[in-house]
C-alpha cells in the first residue's frame, strides 16, 4: 500500500483551532485502536463523546476540552494508559482516569467552595446557599457555646463590699444622731421601705423595660462592646439588672471577658430573683455620692430624713445622682474635677436631669401630670456636713449605746456590729445633752485656768449622768470635753470615790433592817433588831471611836483603834440622823453602818441600783458607809432615782430598740423591781430634801420645785460629787483630777486644794453649780411635781455614844412645917428628857441636848437642858396630883425647862 493511502484522514474544519487540537491530541498517549474497526467520519460520531476523533464545537468547547485534556493526560479516546486501555466492543468508551472527558454533568462536593462548574473569579464568590448555611451554622455554634457557658458559669455571691454597711444611731425623738461604725455609709432597707416614687424614677431614667425584660438589652450590649473596641466611653445600654450584677457580684474592671461574664450572670440572676428583689438590692447597693451608699444613707445625707419620707421630687434628684454624683451633686466635687465638677455646673446639670426624669415618669404613666405640676422648684439638698461625727459628746453617747446594745440585743456581737447594718435607737435627749455640756463648759471657762494655775487646774475632769426617774432612761451624760481627744467616758466608772453621797443607803438600810441588839449574837433575825428612825440620835464628834454593834471598839488589821473624823474636824455632839445628813457629819453614819451591819448597807445599795463589781468597795470596814466605793455617775443617778420612785428600781438603759436591716432584734421592756418599801424611800427623800433646803446642798435649789440631793467629798479632796433629783429627773455630777498620763490605767487622783481658785473643792461647790445650771434648763417646761409626804417610821434610838437620858432619883427633903403632910417623903425617878426637835435651828446652843456635861437639878428634880416639840413630851399630867420643879442642865449645851408631872414625874417643856 502506498504511503499516500496510509495517511490518516484530515479532520474537518481546518484552521488554527483544528491544528491546535490536533497538536494537543497527538501529544497525549493514545490507546491502541480496536481490531477490525475502521475510522468513521466525523459526522457519524456523537459530539462530545469521550472516545473517537469527533470535532469540537466552537472555541469555548475547544478550550474546555483542552483544559480537561491537559489535566487528565489523555484525549477524547479511551482512558489514559495509567488506568488501562479503552473499550474493546468496536467503539471507544470512557477511560478510567481521573480526568473528565467531554462535557458530562459536574459532581459537586459537600461544601461547594471553590464552586464547581464556575471559572475565574466566579469560582470564589460563595453562593447564597453557602452564606446562609454558614450564618446558620455560626449562630448555632454561638448558641451552643452560650448554652455551655450558661451551664458552666455559676452565680457568684454578693461581694462583701456591696453588703458592707454602717450603724445608725438615733436620738430619743427618732432623728439621726450619727451614722458610723462600719466600712461603708450604708443601711440596707426592705422593698416596702423604698418609696414607689423612687422605684419609678429610677426605672424611667435607667431602664424603661425593667419590669418585663430578661435583664439584657442587646442594643445596649452592642453599643458597649463597640465603645470598648473603639476606645470610646464604656457606658450606656446596661439594664438595671446588669448594673446590679456589675456592682454587687463582679469586679469593676472594664474588659471583654468581664462583659460576657456579666451577661450570663445577669440571665441567671433574672431567672433566680424576682424584680422587686433586684430593684431593692440595686437601690441599696448603688453609690449616691458624699460617701453615701444605698438609698437610706442617701436620703439621710442629702435631706436629713428616712427614705420612707422622700417625695417624688426628691426621689427624682436622687435618681439623678445615679448618673454620676461627681457631676450631679449641686455642692460640686472640685477635688475630683476642678473645671467640670463645680457647684454651678453641677447644679445646672442636676436641674436639667431632675426635670427630665419627672417628665419621663409622666410619659411612662408612672406619675400623673397633676402630681408632676406640684414640683416646679428644684429640691436643693442640704450642704455637706463635716466629717467630725464623733467629736464632742457624740462619741461618748455612741460608745455607751453600743456597749448596751451588745450586752442586751440577742445574737448581737461586737464582730457583727462592726459589719454594720444596725439601727440603734437611744434614750438620749439632744437638748439635755447640750444643756449638760453647756453647764460643765461654763465652769471650765469661768473657773478652770490651767495656764494661770498649772499646779492645781490641769487635768480637771467632770463626769455626769442624768436618768429619768419614772423609766430609768439615760437622757443625758457628760463623758468629757471631747471624745476625740479625751477617750475615757467619765459617765462610766472612773475610780473616783463617791464620798458622802453613799450615806442615804446607810439610812435606808437602818430603816429597812434595823439596828442589831448588842446583847444578842451574830445570827440575829429581823425580829431581834430595832428599826431606826431619821430622828434617832447619834454622836457626831470628830475622832469618834467606832464600835462594833456589841460595843467592842473596832480595830484595824494592825490592832489600831478606828477614830472617825469629820470634814473640817468639826464636832457636832449628839444630833439626829436627819441633821447629820444635813451637815454631812461622818461619825454618826459610820457608827450607824456598824450597828446595822455594813453587809446590809451593801445589800441596800445594790438593791437601789449600784453594781456589785470592782467599783464596790470592801464592805468589811467601817469607812464603807461613807463612800469608799467608786460607782459611775450613771449608776449613782439611777440609784437615787430609786428613792425618787418610792423604792421602785429600774436599770438605767440607753437603748430603746435595735433593728438589723429593718427587722427588730431588741426592744426595751420596763421591768421595775421593788428595792424597798415606799415609805423607806420617801423618808430618805425627805431627809435629802432637807439637805438642799437647809444643809450643804443649798446651791442646788431650784425655786418653785422640790429638790432632794446630797453632797460628797472624799479624804484628801481628791473627788467631789453632787447627786440630786426632782420627782422627774435624777442627775449625778462628779469632779476630780488625775495625773497627766492618760494612757496609764493606774493613774493617781490628785488633791484639789486650790483648784478653780477655791481653797477646797466640796460637792457643794462646782459639782452643785453644774447640777443646778443643767437641771434649771432641763426642767424648763416640765410640770411642777412634789415629793410624796413620808409617814413616821422606825424607833428613836441612840447610838455612837449618844446615851438615852437616864432618870435620876430626886433628893429627899426633910420635913418642914410648911410641907404638906400629904407629900411623899421621896420622889420617884424622873423620866427621860425629850430629845432635840428636827425643827431646831442648826447648832442652837439652847436647842441641843448633850450628855457631855453634868446635869444639876433643882428642887423636885429638873430636866436636862434641851427643848422638845414632841407632842408626847408635853402631855398634861394625869389626875392624882402634880409636882412642879425648875432646874438647869449644863453640858455642851445649856437650857432651861419647866415641866409638871404626876407622882413625881417631870417632863421638860419648851426651853428658852
Amino acid at each position: 500500500m502506498s504511503e499516500h493511502r496510509r495517511k490518516s484522514p484530515q479532520p474537518q474544519g481546518g484552521g488554527r483551532a483544528a491544528a491546535r487540537r490536533a497538536a494537543q491530541q497527538s501529544s497525549g498517549r493514545r490507546a491502541a485502536p480496536s481490531r477490525g474497526v475502521t475510522s468513521e467520519s466525523p459526522s457519524e460520531s456523537p459530539s462530545g463523546s469521550r472516545g473517537g476523533d469527533s470535532p469540537y464545537g466552537g472555541r469555548a468547547a475547544a478550550r474546555r476540552a483542552a483544559q480537561r485534556g491537559g489535566r487528565d493526560g489523555g484525549g477524547g479516546g479511551g482512558g489514559g494508559r495509567r488506568r488501562g486501555g479503552g473499550g474493546d466492543s468496536g467503539h471507544e468508551g470512557p477511560g478510567r482516569g481521573r480526568g473528565r472527558g467531554g462535557q458530562g454533568p459536574v459532581k459537586k462536593r459537600f461544601i461547594d467552595y471553590p464552586r464547581a462548574g464556575k471559572y475565574g473569579a466566579r469560582r470564589w464568590v460563595p453562593s447564597w446557599k453557602l452564606v446562609s448555611s454558614l450564618c446558620i451554622g455560626f449562630l448555632g455554634l454561638l448558641m451552643g457555646l452560650a448554652g455551655i457557658s450558661y451551664a458552666l458559669v455559676g452565680t457568684p455571691d454578693v461581694n462583701e463590699t456591696a453588703k458592707a454597711q454602717n450603724n445608725v444611731y438615733y436620738w430619743d425623738d427618732g432623728k439621726q444622731m450619727v451614722a458610723t461604725g462600719g466600712e461603708v455609709n450604708r443601711q440596707i432597707i426592705g422593698y416596702e421601705q423604698i418609696p414607689e416614687a423612687m422605684r419609678n424614677a429610677v426605672i424611667s431614667a435607667e431602664n424603661k423595660s425593667f419590669e418585663h425584660d430578661r435583664g439584657i438589652d442587646p442594643m445596649g450590649i452592642a453599643r458597649a462592646l463597640y465603645n470598648m473596641a473603639t476606645g470610646g466611653q464604656t457606658q450606656g445600654g446596661s439594664t438595671i439588672t446588669q448594673q446590679y450584677v456589675k456592682n454587687s457580684r463582679l469586679s469593676q474592671e472594664q474588659t471583654l471577658s468581664r462583659k460576657f461574664q456579666e451577661i450570663f450572670i445577669t440571665l441567671k440572676v433574672t431567672n433566680e430573683m424576682d424584680k422587686n428583689r433586684i430593684i431593692t438590692d440595686y437601690l441599696n447597693i448603688s453609690y449616691y455620692g458624699r460617701g453615701a451608699s444605698g438609698i437610706q444613707a442617701a436620703a439621710r445625707t442629702y435631706y436629713g430624713k428616712d427614705a420612707t419620707e422622700l417625695n417624688p421630687s426628691e426621689c427624682a434628684f436622687l435618681a439623678t445622682l445615679l448618673k454620676g454624683a461627681t457631676y450631679y451633686d449641686p455642692a460640686g466635687a472640685a477635688e475630683v474635677d476642678s473645671k467640670q465638677a463645680t457647684a454651678a455646673k453641677n447644679t445646672v446639670r442636676a436641674k436639667k436631669r431632675w426635670k427630665w426624669i419627672l417628665d419621663e415618669e409622666v410619659k411612662d404613666k408612672r406619675l400623673s401630670q397633676a402630681e408632676r405640676d406640684k414640683y416646679t422648684k428644684f429640691p436643693m439638698p442640704l450642704p455637706p456636713k463635716k466629717n467630725a461625727q464623733l467629736g464632742g459628746q457624740i462619741g461618748y453617747l455612741v460608745d455607751l449605746a453600743k456597749t448596751y446594745a451588745i450586752n442586751n440585743a440577742k445574737g448581737m456581737t461586737a464582730e457583727k456590729l462592726a459589719q454594720g447594718g444596725y439601727e440603734i435607737h437611744t434614750t438620749f435627749n439632744r437638748k439635755k445633752v447640750d444643756d449638760l455640756n453647756a453647764a460643765v463648759k461654763k465652769v471650765y471657762d469661768s473657773k478652770i485656768r490651767p495656764k494661770e494655775r498649772p499646779e492645781t487646774d490641769t487635768h480637771v475632769e467632770f463626769g455626769g449622768g442624768s436618768v429619768n426617774t419614772k423609766t430609768g432612761a439615760i437622757e443625758a451624760i457628760y463623758g468629757g470635753q471631747d471624745a476625740t481627744k479625751h477617750f475615757t467616758n467619765n459617765a462610766n466608772p472612773t475610780g473616783a470615790q463617791v464620798g458622802s453621797t453613799f450615806k442615804p443607803f446607810v439610812l435606808a438600810a437602818a430603816m429597812e433592817y434595823g439596828r442589831r441588839d448588842p446583847l444578842k449574837g451574830e445570827d440575829q433575825g429581823l425580829s431581834d433588831r430595832e428599826k431606826v428612825s431619821p430622828l434617832s440620835i447619834y454622836n457626831a464628834d470628830d475622832k469618834l471611836k467606832i464600835k462594833k454593834y456589841n460595843g467592842e471598839i473596832w480595830r484595824n488589821e494592825k490592832g489600831k483603834e478606828w477614830l472617825q473624823t469629820n470634814d473640817g474636824h468639826e464636832s457636832k455632839g449628839n444630833i439626829t440622823l436627819r441633821e447629820a445628813m444635813q451637815h454631812s457629819a461622818n461619825s454618826p453614819y459610820v457608827q450607824l453602818g456598824m450597828d446595822v451591819g455594813t453587809d446590809k448597807v451593801k445589800d441596800v445599795a445594790i438593791a437601789a441600783g449600784l453594781k456589785d463589781d470592782d467599783t464596790m468597795a470592801d464592805s468589811h470596814v467601817p469607812s464603807f458607809s461613807i463612800g469608799t466605793s467608786s460607782a459611775s455617775a450613771i449608776r449613782m443617778a439611777g440609784a437615787y432615782a430609786t428613792f425618787a420612785a418610792s423604792g421602785m428600781q429600774r436599770e438605767p438603759y440607753s437603748v430603746t430598740e435595735v433593728k438589723y436591716e429593718g427587722d427588730v432584734v431588741y426592744r426595751h421592756k420596763d421591768a421595775p423591781n421593788r428595792a424597798f418599801e415606799a415609805n423607806i424611800a420617801d423618808n430618805v427623800t425627805d431627809v435629802l430634801k432637807n439637805v438642799v433646803e437647809h444643809g450643804t446642798g443649798t446651791p442646788a435649789q431650784l425655786p418653785g420645785r422640790d429638790v432632794a440631793g446630797k453632797t460628797g467629798t472624799t479624804d484628801g479632796n481628791r473627788s467631789a460629787w453632787f447627786v440630786g433629783y426632782t420627782p422627774q429627773l435624777s442627775t449625778a455630777i462628779s469632779m476630780y483630777r488625775l495625773d497627766d498620763d492618760e494612757k496609764n490605767k493606774d493613774r493617781e487622783f490628785e488633791k484639789m486644794y486650790g483648784t478653780g481658785g477655791e481653797k477646797q473643792i466640796h460637792g457643794a461647790s462646782f459639782p452643785a453649780q453644774v447640777w443646778h445650771d443643767y437641771m434649771a434648763d432641763a426642767m424648763k417646761g416640765q410640770p411642777v411635781v412634789t415629793f410624796p409626804e413620808p409617814q413616821p417610821i422606825g424607833d428613836k434610838v441612840y447610838g455612837g455614844g449618844a446615851q438615852s437620858p437616864r432618870p435620876t432619883p430626886t433628893a429627899v427633903e426633910s420635913p418642914s412645917p410648911s410641907a404638906s403632910p400629904s407629900e411623899s417623903p421621896s420622889m420617884p425617878p424622873s423620866p427621860p428628857a425629850p430629845d432635840p426637835s428636827e425643827t431646831c435651828r442648826p447648832w442652837d446652843r439652847n436647842c441641843q441636848n448633850n450628855n457631855g456635861g453634868t446635869n444639876n437639878g433643882g428642887a423636885n428634880g429638873g430636866d436636862p437642858g434641851g427643848p422638845s416639840t414632841d407632842p408626847s413630851t408635853s402631855a398634861s399630867p394625869p389626875d392624882g396630883g402634880s409636882v412642879n420643879g425648875n432646874g438647869n442642865g449644863n453640858g455642851n449645851g445649856n437650857g432651861n425647862g419647866n415641866g409638871s408631872g404626876n407622882n413625881g414625874g417631870i417632863f421638860g417643856g419648851p426651853g428658852g
